[in-house]
């Protein structure tokens, strides 16, 4: 019943908003990634899906901020940042940093993954070098997010409850440290095969 009721209507409609938001990014990717590997394919899935949080669901919050709060707001989206908003306070209410860090994640990190898909599936040169630079974004984007608030003692932060804790805050900003991560190293492990065979084939010819 505890459990039960902690995950109320808002907090099932936004969990279901951020599923069908993740369905359509998946759905994109795959069809996109027809005939390529399982690292592409994956990797293709993740770009759309955070193409589409950056632009839906952040770009909703950077306009609410802006010309309000989203504390006086209504409408769907509003209605999720509200709910995140009990695990993290600082969401409800303009924050300086916050909009800033927003503004550049919309804006620059969401071009980065739509300008990545079409490298990916175009197959262009420069696909390794714009995957590195989203990542170092994502990472950056989210360590300026909480960095501020941890040297504060985290006071906007709800850590009292399992939903917002471990749902909201860690396994939702999570995801964006571990899959850039993971591309990280995806593009480290490319760039070194194609270092190797570079070096291989100059050899031959010396």
């Amino acid at each position: 019943m505890g459990a039960a009721s902690e995950l109320g209507a808002a907090a099932g409609g936004s969990l279901l908003l951020c599923a069908a938001l993740l369905a359509g990014g998946c759905s994109l990717g795959l069809r996109l990634g027809r005939g390529r590997g399982a690292a592409d394919r994956g990797a293709l899935s993740w770009l759309c899906y955070d193409a589409l949080v950056h632009f839906v669901l952040e770009g909703a919050f950077v306009y609410l901020a802006v010309v309000g709060n989203v504390a006086d707001s209504d409408g769907l989206l509003a209605s999720l940042w509200k709910e995140y908003g009990k695990a993290d306070a600082r969401w409800l209410y303009f924050d300086p940093n916050l909009v800033a860090v927003e503004l550049l994640t919309v804006f620059l990190d969401g071009s980065l993954a739509l300008f990545l898909v079409y490298a990916i599936v175009k197959e262009k040169y420069y696909r390794h070098f714009i995957q590195i630079t989203l990542c170092v974004c994502e990472l950056y984007g989210g360590w300026m997010t909480f960095s501020p608030e941890w040297f504060m003692g985290s006071p906007s932060l709800n850590t009292s409850n399992w939903l917002y804790f471990w749902v909201y805050l860690v396994f939702f900003n999570g995801v964006w440290v571990l899959v850039p991560g993971l591309l990280l190293c995806q593009s480290w492990i490319e760039l070194k095969k194609m270092h190797h065979k570079e070096t291989r084939s100059g050899k031959k010819f010396r």
